[in-house]
């Protein structure tokens, strides 16, 4: 989860107040050695082997730009909330890591252009997500890859997107629909530091 969104964000939470105890949240602040060990498995995964610049949107206090930093990816982190990038940034100091305050769904990089989009708990979130997605596409280089971790919360009254609507969504700028992976995680209690019976996941895809 980022503070671009979270499990029912509205548009008037205070994310730089609830910068303070962000990081409280297993998997927020990756704290506990196995909760950090199970992303960390998983963003290998996702992300290339060779070193790359990475944009991760909705960054929050960085934690999953952290793990990409230590394997020596260039991450340009953005949000929304300044105190979160203030915490990105000394978390991330002396890397070679960049955090700008600003929309997820606009980035202010410029004409910088990126191998891999990562994005958790934010595009759900953002007014019109397709069109937000067809901006992503003109952020990445030519067969870049697009990381989004997602999943629909709660059961009497459900927040989120399905993977089924986010594969739909994503047909369009890929080449090949067999270049959208879909990784379930809700099994995977360590991820979130406890049990979940709502539907999370990832999707990996390389796009035109």
């Amino acid at each position: 989860m980022t503070s671009n969104s979270g499990m029912n964000p509205g548009t008037d939470v205070d994310w730089d107040a609830e910068s303070v105890t962000f990081d409280d949240e297993p998997d927020h602040g990756l704290r506990d050695p196995l909760v950090r060990e199970a992303w960390a498995a998983r963003l290998r995964t996702w992300l290339p082997e060779r070193a790359a610049d990475i944009l991760d949107l909705g960054c929050g206090t960085g934690s999953l730009s952290l793990l990409a930093s230590e394997w020596g990816h260039r991450v340009t982190g953005v949000d929304r909330s300044p105190r979160m990038v203030d915490l990105a940034r000394a978390k991330l100091a002396g890397r070679d890591a960049v955090f700008l305050i600003g929309d997820a769904a606009a980035p202010p990089v410029g004409e910088q252009r990126f191998d891999v989009l990562l994005c958790r708990h934010v595009l759900w979130a953002l007014p019109d997500p397709e069109r937000v997605l067809r901006n992503w596409r003109g952020l990445l280089r030519p067969g870049g890859r697009i990381v989004l971790v997602e999943g629909v919360w709660g059961t009497v009254s459900p927040v989120g997107m399905s993977a089924g609507r986010l594969t739909a969504l994503l047909k369009p700028l890929v080449t090949d629909t067999a270049g959208i992976h879909v990784e379930p995680l809700s099994g995977d209690a360590r991820l979130w530091g406890r049990e979940v019976e709502d539907e999370r996941y990832a999707v990996v895809a390389t796009l035109k």
